[in-house]
């Protein structure tokens, strides 16, 4: 059993490999070789009193592993001075997290391993955005617009730079500190050009590829910014309004995510960011609670898969807007991820081992 903390991630993991293996973990999905089980989270009144506790779950499994990833959050939703609505968390105070990522075996059901999911969740999402872009961009699409400038931003910007010939990057968040240290560190990082702007409108004017990190829960992009052969992909699950949407000529999403349940007392959807909540509270404690911008109609919309099978097309002409979403078949990707961590922490010797026996028993469960 071995305990993998972020720094030996971020050692083992490149964004080439993390792209690699999430595509065939979903082409797997088509051949029955990969499985997931939607997110679920669960709200319950915390000691803040503009906040909630949120556990949230979700697992996969693909090449002969099982994974299991936790999240334990109290989340909270500020108010910018532009009416904005964002959503904040923190684990016992703010600044720490306690997000996890437990690895079994399918093949024997031991346990392999307990990581910390901090820069393996950047990757891993960072990676969907790859793929996508890769399926659906021009082939010489060489400019993006970054709305967000957090480590999600970060592990996006890698990604396109693997998979298309970036050169140039214009950059806006709302913090100007935020931005310029963005452009700073990822025009080092990445040997291209990385220039802050002061709004979101510039960020995205005459680019490739617009890309929307933020943390926002209503639209952060306008319908009419949206320009011919275009490829558009968003992190959260609400930064896209149905009218930007009908903009698009080819609508493709990482796959289906999201329990396909009614709402009633007890599960809602479009609370914060989450797709579909169980939430418990009195109805005045579930007076904190905001609901996000009305969701998308996805039932229509092919997924990944589709796409890399032939079901479905993907961009057929260079003057054609692409929307890439990349929500969807997130079990896999921690499974597929995960696994390809643990081996090389293992080969590489670098993690710290515990004894599997303290994780099994003789009494049956």
């Amino acid at each position: 059993m071995l305990l993998i903390n972020n720094d030996v991630v971020a050692q083992v993991l490149t964004m080439r490999d993390c792209i690699e293996v999430q595509e065939a973990a979903f082409k797997g999905l088509t051949e029955g070789k990969a499985i997931f089980r939607p997110r679920i989270d669960t709200y319950v009144p915390c000691e803040r009193e503009d906040g909630y506790y949120r556990f949230g779950s979700v697992e996969g499994s693909s090449g002969g592993y099982y994974a299991v990833r936790l999240k334990s959050d109290i989340v909270h939703w500020p108010v910018g001075a532009d009416g904005s609505v964002s959503e904040n968390k923190y684990c016992v105070q703010p600044g720490t997290f306690c997000g996890l990522v437990i690895l079994y075996s399918s093949g024997n059901g031991e346990p392999l391993a307990i990581m910390n999911d901090g820069h393996l969740q950047h990757m891993r999402v960072g990676a969907a955005a790859g793929i996508g872009t890769r399926l659906l961009a021009r082939e010489n699409a060489s400019t993006i617009g970054m709305l967000g400038s957090g480590g999600m931003a970060r592990t996006f910007l890698e990604a396109y730079c693997v998979v298309r010939p970036i050169k140039e990057v214009k950059v806006f968040s709302r913090n100007p500190e935020n931005r310029k240290r963005y452009a700073q560190e990822m025009s080092k990082l990445l040997n291209i050009e990385v220039t802050p702007v002061d709004s979101a409108r510039e960020a995205v004017r005459g680019v490739d590829i617009l890309s929307t990190c933020t943390d926002s829960i209503h639209p952060t992009i306008e319908p009419e910014w949206l320009e011919p052969g275009m490829h558009v992909v968003n992190l959260g699950p609400h930064e896209v309004s149905a009218a930007a949407a009908a903009r698009f000529d080819v609508k493709v999403q990482q796959g289906k995510e999201g329990l396909p349940l009614p709402e009633s007392q007890m599960y809602r959807k479009g609370i914060g960011g989450s797709l579909g909540a169980f939430v418990m509270g009195t109805e005045e404690q579930q007076k904190r609670l905001p609901r996000a911008t009305k969701n998308l109609k996805l039932d229509e919309w092919p997924v990944y898969t589709d796409v890399l099978t032939g079901k479905k097309p993907g961009r057929t002409r260079e003057d054609q807007i692409t929307h890439y979403r990349t929500i969807g078949n997130w079990g896999v990707q921690f499974s597929s991820v995960s696994g390809l961590v643990y081996e090389k922490a293992k080969a590489a010797g670098i993690a710290r081992e515990l004894p599997t026996e303290w994780f099994l028993q003789d009494i049956r469960n």
